[in-house]
């Protein structure tokens, strides 16, 4: 079995977050074999990226879920490293309608002159469909200030599901599209007792893991309200709510898929939790 691991370069959301960098909004690295898909590339992610040892030049796919700051910032750079700093046409930038071609009064923001360097743009929606080397990727449903956003689920042979959320209200039928993911990322901006429009909180997490019933559920993309009330104490409540583990990102951490899930700190001293799912 091939491995997937999932870097979380970022953990921080929203626009104080994003301002003070209290975490990091790098995003995400997927990292399967030789395949590497950057998703939501943030403010950080190009530095990150390389200070992780995760070159640009590697990508195969940059995806970007919605118009907003926090997503995208970097994703042009991305770009001009996954192109070998724009020498080669090659790789694939898929994102919402508003990050390529703007709706209403958003977007665009990532530029002509960048999509058309790559080698394939796809246009996300719901239940539109594309292949990066082998992994399968859907666009799911969201509803966020952004009306083009959509959540993720990637498919990886052999290893299993990962589901990614991005920014969504809660919302009948949200749970569809990610129900028997092997992970489930959700972008959780709120504790609980503090919801916001279109965003996440912990309550809203704890009606989509009730439904969805992934094997494994990891929050990220905290907002200030979050990081004062504590993730890995709001983390602790939905594992024990639901039964199902769940784990509270942090700026560096991984977690390894393969016959079982093991999550690693940022530290190499930790212990890594290893999760039998």
């Amino acid at each position: 079995m091939k491995p997937l691991e999932i870097w979380f370069l970022g953990t921080g959301g929203g626009r104080f977050v994003t301002v003070t960098q209290r975490r990091r909004t790098a995003g995400l690295r997927l990292v399967w074999g030789d395949v590497h898909i950057h998703v939501d590339p943030g403010p950080g992610a190009l530095v990150f990226s390389n200070w992780s040892r995760l070159s640009p030049q590697k990508l195969d796919a940059v995806i970007v879920t919605h118009c907003h700051p926090d997503h995208y910032c970097d994703a042009e750079v991305l770009i001009e490293g996954m192109t070998r700093v724009t020498t080669k046409r090659r790789g694939v930038l898929a994102a919402s309608r508003s990050v390529l071609q703007g709706v209403d009064d958003i977007g665009p923001s990532i530029s002509s002159y960048h999509q058309n360097l790559v080698e394939r743009v796809v246009v996300l929606e719901p239940e539109v469909s594309f292949e990066v080397e082998g992994v399968n990727v859907s666009a799911l449903r969201a509803e966020h200030s952004d009306p083009a956003t959509v959540g993720l689920r990637l498919e990886f042979p052999d290893v299993g599901s990962v589901g990614y959320t991005s920014d969504t209200a809660y919302f009948d039928g949200v749970s569809d599209g990610y129900r028997g993911v092997r992970i489930l990322i959700l972008c959780t901006m709120r504790p609980r007792g503090a919801p916001l429009p279109l965003h996440l909180s912990v309550d809203d997490a704890l009606k989509i893991l009730a439904e969805a019933r992934p094997r494994c559920a990891v929050l990220t993309h905290f907002g200030m309200r979050m990081l004062n009330a504590g993730p890995e104490v709001e983390a602790e409540y939905l594992e024990a709510e639901t039964g199902i583990p769940t784990v509270a990102a942090r700026d560096g951490m991984q977690v390894i898929l393969s016959d079982v899930i093991e999550v690693r700190g940022p530290r190499k001293r930790e212990e890594p939790r290893v999760i039998e799912a």
